[in-house]
């Protein structure tokens, strides 16, 4: 096999951060030697998020085993993703906001036809829904647990309780029509399919459009992340690997310490 260097547009403060965290959790395991060095299996693991190579491509690269590849971007990711915010944390960071930003997106897999529960009618395609909340300045914030493709949006975000958390905190959410009847303080445009709007409804569904227009920002900094483009993984992982990257995006914002 060929090997060539390659490059990864990651900030080096993510590959600080993440040598950090590792080389604090080999010492509380007693690990004495390992194949790689912390920061090596930091840049390990950026390379499969950000480039989503294969672990057999990335084994090769850096000369170890695939199995022990795998073991080492798993056990990253499993401390990225805890470090992640839950719910509450971006609510209270939300409460210093005028506003947040609800969206959600398809996160493509390849899944056999079959396999009716990842399929979305919206998109027609099979997939596992992520919700994801942010700032007016289009900041992700929070991205909640991946769901199977044909859950809606509304009854995740009601699953998940973002309505509820953002409504008790009195926090007011622009969202799409794909969250109609949510109820709260979450606000959606009027629905013009089967209504005929006056002129007034039409200037207020291009404010509103206007205002949610920056959650596209959020849904791009995940797909930035090359390996989310289409998962060919266990569905079960999806949630861990978001969790991940939200973290090391909120490391790039400075959020996190």
């Amino acid at each position: 096999m060929l090997v060539y260097p390659s490059g990864i547009d990651v900030s080096s403060s993510a590959l600080r951060f993440l040598s950090t965290k590792l080389r604090r959790h080999r010492r509380e395991l007693g690990t004495r030697w390992r194949r790689l060095s912390p920061g090596r299996q930091a840049l390990l693991t950026l390379a499969h998020l950000r480039n989503g190579h294969p672990y057999a491509q990335l084994a090769t690269g850096f000369g170890i085993g695939t199995t022990t590849a795998y073991r080492y971007v798993a056990e990253a990711v499993e401390l990225l993703a805890a470090l992640a915010p839950a719910l509450e944390e971006a609510a209270r960071t939300a409460s210093t906001k005028a506003f947040v930003l609800m969206d959600g997106t398809l996160l493509l897999i390849d899944r056999i036809a079959a396999d009716r529960p990842f399929h979305s009618g919206k998109h027609k395609k099979r997939g596992m829904n992520v919700q994801g909340l942010a700032d007016p300045s289009g900041w992700l914030l929070w991205t909640s647990p991946a769901l199977p493709g044909a859950v809606h949006d509304v009854r995740t975000a009601h699953e998940h309780g973002v309505v509820r958390t953002l409504t008790d905190a009195d926090i007011t959410c622009w969202a799409d029509k794909g969250y109609r009847g949510a109820g709260g303080t979450v606000r959606v445009p009027y629905r013009g399919r089967w209504e005929t709007p006056s002129r007034g409804q039409k200037a207020v569904s291009r404010s509103h459009a206007e205002i949610r227009a920056l959650v596209e920002q959020a849904v791009a900094t995940l797909k930035s992340w090359l390996l989310l483009r289409k998962p060919r993984y266990s569905t079960t992982r999806v949630t861990s690997l978001v969790r991940a990257v939200v973290t090391l995006h909120l490391v790039l914002q400075r959020c996190l310490p």
